[in-house]
């Protein structure tokens, strides 16, 4: 792999040649040139120009291009066209196109309609990426590859998708009666008796087994690990200097990402924050906590494969066009959270096609406005920051664990009206990003090392391995923050037959009783001050059994019984929330733990300003950022001078424009 090919600070954008007459090509490339564009993505929906006709391929019109981007210095990251099949291949090979539980077939003209345990689509995407591999593997321009475009759960229904499930739990289980035993068949007639009664979902009735339909999602994430794989070992052994990414996107995400991105060099995400000030209270912070899952994803900095450029539109209504400061704030919020190379979709608006107005950074008047002034101002910015800022990672004390199978199970059975695993993780989040306490997102299982407090929402499934190393974290020092629906099932989705929270209750240290799904029901929560609090979707009544309480329920006929408990456990404490508390009640908590435990946060920030922290060889660097239409004060601990203005010293309050930001040196 080319060193530092992926973890260079820059910016690019997304660009289609086949899109535009060649005449355009020298004179776009140019002004990218001349903008401080670093890198430019291409092809990612180009198999119908690079194989025009079934084993006929063209890639003179990729050369030309390929030469213009050599030209002017610009690297170029190829994307494998398997998301949008041609139509000579899902003519003359049917089976590529998915089927959907009805039976009906998801027919070509628009993209993703591909079938990830298809034959033909791995025979001839697989010739489509070799055939593009080996011809520029050995290209100066080309740096990496991005597989596919925006994988997601499709939920094929077709015949080989039938035998490949049956496959799969065959491999997972070896006999119908190990199958019938995890699942529970007996409930309701439902066991096998012969492996080919097993079958997908077909038809999506309701009733359908939990157990089952969990590992339904188990198997479609696999076949997307193992559609993904013939393309990286291609690409690893023809280009092996090449980094590898995938673009994620709209979170939360039923597709499993960190199986997906276990093969992957560096993950990317498509960023589209909400432009319409209706959303000004939560873009900032929902778009913070997607930043942030993104860099969990391999734990490590990471690339913004799209960033919004313009109004998103087309099969919805347009949204309204970006504030002034919207597009550079918005890219230095990714930069701030960990990404290193932030690529802007895309370089013009298209005239033709779905998304002509899903606008890029020029508008169909190939005329740069005011949108493509603020870009050029962002590629100055990070050009002449990107020596310092390279190699530059965060820290964090604190970790939310999350879990593509807890939300998965969740979604199967909902618990209580309201009740949402991701939404759930959005509050206490956006609690602590207000805070200006960091925070990592990370898979529930990755090891905990250095973290001061860990805060893991409803851990529905559980197994023994997940449940010691938690008891293994508090018992060493950690602080452990558990939610209502922990430890209610066994990873087969089944009950388990004893009190909550299950396998976590000597840790947690308290029983759960009997629980009421209150949903919208808005209930009241009391601390020892007697301060009131709201609490909604689900009372668990507590037991204490070595916990203490610390908040207790004002209301209905579990007046006065416990609803949040802290457990001495080892060295460490265990709380436990038994029902979900508003956001004013966790901001009161973590900042008590903060200050008792001696995380690092940056207190006093008005809403909607943000602040992190980047560290590494060449120093650490605070980053300030206002998501806001109006002016905001933000009091300064010290005196620091900014990198992004010339080293000017900032101390006492530092007054942020709209869309303002700043990067500060911090002391060493």
């Amino acid at each position: 792999m080319r060193l530092n090919s992926y973890n260079a600070v820059q910016v690019g954008v997304d660009y289609y040649p086949e899109h535009w007459d060649e005449s355009l090509w020298a004179a776009d490339i140019q002004l990218m040139k001349e903008t401080g564009v670093k890198v430019v993505r291409v092809a990612e929906f180009a198999w119908s120009r690079l194989e025009p006709r079934e084993g006929i391929f063209d890639f003179a019109w990729l050369d030309r291009a390929m030469e213009l981007f050599h030209q002017h210095g610009l690297q170029v990251v190829i994307g494998t066209p398997t998301a949008t099949p041609p139509r000579w291949l899902t003519t003359a090979y049917p089976d590529v196109l998915p089927v959907f539980a009805d039976g009906q077939t998801f027919h070509p003209g628009v993209r993703g309609h591909r079938c990830y345990n298809s034959a033909s689509l791995r025979e001839y995407g697989s010739r489509i990426i070799e055939k593009l591999a080996r011809h520029y593997s050995g290209h100066p321009a080309v740096i990496g590859w991005q597989t596919d475009n925006e994988f997601g759960m499709i939920d094929c229904h077709c015949g080989t998708c039938n035998e490949a499930f049956r496959s799969w739990v065959k491999q997972k289980y070896g006999t119908l009666e190990k199958v019938n035993a995890e699942w529970g068949n007996v409930v309701w007639s439902g066991e096998y008796s012969d492996w080919n009664e097993l079958t997908l979902p077909h038809g999506g009735s309701p009733f359908q087994n939990p157990s089952f339909l969990l590992d339904f999602q188990r198997f479609q994430w696999d076949s997307v690990v193992q559609f993904q794989k013939t393309q990286i070992d291609s690409l690893r052994r023809i280009c092996p200097e090449h980094f590898i990414t995938h673009n994620f996107h709209s979170y939360p995400q039923r597709l499993d990402m960190y199986a997906v991105g276990a093969d992957l060099d560096v993950a990317a995400f498509d960023y589209y924050p909400n432009t319409s000030p209706t959303k000004q209270e939560t873009t900032p912070y929902s778009g913070a906590l997607s930043l942030d899952v993104t860099r969990g994803i391999k734990r490590q900095n990471f690339w913004i494969m799209e960033q919004l450029s313009g109004s998103p539109g087309c099969w919805m209504p347009m949204w309204r066009t970006p504030y002034p400061g919207f597009i550079r704030a918005y890219a230095w919020q990714a930069v701030a959270r960990g990404a290193d190379t932030i690529v802007h979709f895309r370089w013009r608006s298209a005239v033709a096609g779905a998304e002509q107005y899903w606008h890029g950074l020029i508008d169909h008047s190939n005329v740069p406005g005011r949108r493509f002034a603020e870009f050029s101002q962002l590629c100055g910015e990070v050009n002449g920051l990107s020596g310092r800022l390279q190699g530059t990672v965060l820290k964090h004390e604190v970790a939310i664990l999350h879990s593509h199978e807890q939300k998965a199970a969740l979604d199967i059975q909902p618990q209580a009206e309201g009740l949402d695993y991701y939404e759930n993780i959005k509050q206490v989040h956006r609690a602590l990003t207000k805070l200006g306490i960091g925070c990592d997102v990370i898979r529930a299982g990755e090891p905990l090392d250095g973290y001061k407090i860990v805060i893991a929402p409803s851990l529905y499934v559980l197994d023994e391995t997940l449940a010691e190393q938690l008891e293994a974290y508090a018992a060493a020092g950690g602080v452990l923050i558990l939610t209502n629906r922990s430890g209610v099932k066994n990873s087969n989705n089944i009950c388990v037959m004893q009190p909550l929270p299950g396998l976590l209750s000597r840790a947690a240290g308290v029983r759960v009783d009997e629980y009421d799904p209150v949903g919208l029901e808005v209930h009241t929560l009391v601390d020892p001050e007697g301060n009131s609090f709201e609490c909604s979707q689900w009372c668990d009544l507590l037991t204490p059994v070595t916990a203490v309480p610390v908040a207790w329920y004002g209301d209905d006929f579990y007046a006065g019984i416990p609803a949040v408990t802290v457990n001495s456990f080892g060295k460490g404490q265990v709380y436990y929330f038994g029902t979900h508390a508003e956001e004013r009640y966790w901001s009161l908590l973590l900042a008590d733990l903060a200050g008792k435990y001696g995380v690092t946060r940056f207190a006093g920030l008005p809403d909607g300003v943000q602040a992190t922290i980047r560290s590494g060889e060449n120093g650490s660097f605070l980053f300030l950022l206002n998501l806001n239409r109006m002016p905001q004060t933000v009091p300064l601990p010290g005196s620091y001078p900014s990198v992004l203005y010339n080293g000017e010293i900032r101390s006492g309050e530092l007054r942020m424009e709209a869309y303002g930001v700043e990067i500060l040196e911090l002391a060493e």
